[in-house]
């Protein structure tokens, strides 16, 4: 029986490249010179500091733009809140978002369940399994996917006819 999944994963060697090129970009930048201005990558945490929020934002802004441009999909960032750390410094932990949250899962299953295709869903952990009788079924759920579930980024991967 023909299926694929969806799952929701950023591809973390496109971070990591992301990252390394806008730290590049930041020790270059004349209005950057003498500051505190950083971007670092723990796994799949990313922390921005910066001397004020104006920097800080012109950083993340940096970030975004590195992350645009190799294609990772700047909705898998997570912003956590602003702290300030010791003196005038501040400081941002991003997140990247990697898997299906059950919320997520819980809506992609029923909308596929209310399109009243004939393909079934189910939920698998981070992912979301998606089977029919037809490879035509298969691809229109896709597309109703896509439509419909604006807020995340899918993937639709292991495929099989």
């Amino acid at each position: 029986m023909p299926s694929f999944d969806v799952v929701s994963e950023a591809d973390m060697i496109e971070v990591r490249n992301a990252v390394d090129q806008a730290k590049k970009e930041i020790e270059t930048r004349f209005d950057f010179k003498g500051t505190g201005a950083a971007v670092e990558q723990k796994n799949d945490e990313l922390t921005v500091t910066a001397d004020s929020d104006f920097q800080l934002n012109q950083v993340k802004d940096v970030l975004t733009n590195k992350l645009a441009k190799r294609k990772v999909d700047v909705r898998f960032l997570d912003e956590g809140k602003v702290e300030k750390i010791g003196g005038d410094k501040v400081k941002q932990v991003i997140k990247v978002k990697n898997g299906l949250d059950s919320e997520t899962a819980k809506k992609i299953t029923k909308v596929i369940k209310e399109s009243k295709m004939k393909v079934q869903a189910a939920i698998q952990g981070d992912t979301v399994r998606v089977t029919g009788a037809k490879r035509d079924d298969l691809q229109a759920a896709m597309q109703l996917l896509r439509k419909d579930v604006p807020d995340t980024p899918l993937e639709f991967n292991n495929f099989r006819d």
